[in-house]
């Protein structure tokens, strides 16, 4: 499965819908976020039926991002049952979201 592009107006229904989800807020011009991507791509597929791996892109959907804080890009928040539980700020290596999603389950 592909990660998922969310929208501000689909966002609670998709998050709530799914038990565990990871959100990554970013913006095309981003060099970290362009280094995520791939990462959350591997992720999707590792993670299908798990877990919703979603993109929000800043630009286009700012109250979101205004929502969650995000002052920084890339940021990647986790939640579980519609509710944050941790956030990574920056660009990481795959292994330290796995290490949260599997925490999670």
């Amino acid at each position: 499965m592909a990660v998922t592009q969310i929208k501000t107006e689909e966002f609670d229904g998709a998050v709530g819908q799914a038990p565990l989800a990871m959100v990554d807020f970013w913006a095309p011009w981003c060099g970290p976020c362009r280094m995520v991507g791939p990462v959350m791509e591997d992720l999707a597929a590792r993670y299908e039926g798990k877990a919703l791996v979603a993109k929000v892109n800043v630009d286009e959907e700012p109250k979101l991002a205004e929502r969650f804080g995000v002052m920084s890009i890339p940021t990647v928040v986790f939640l579980k049952e519609g509710r944050e539980f941790d956030r990574k700020i920056g660009a990481y290596p795959m292994e330290i979201y796995e290490e949260t999603l599997r925490k999670a389950l």
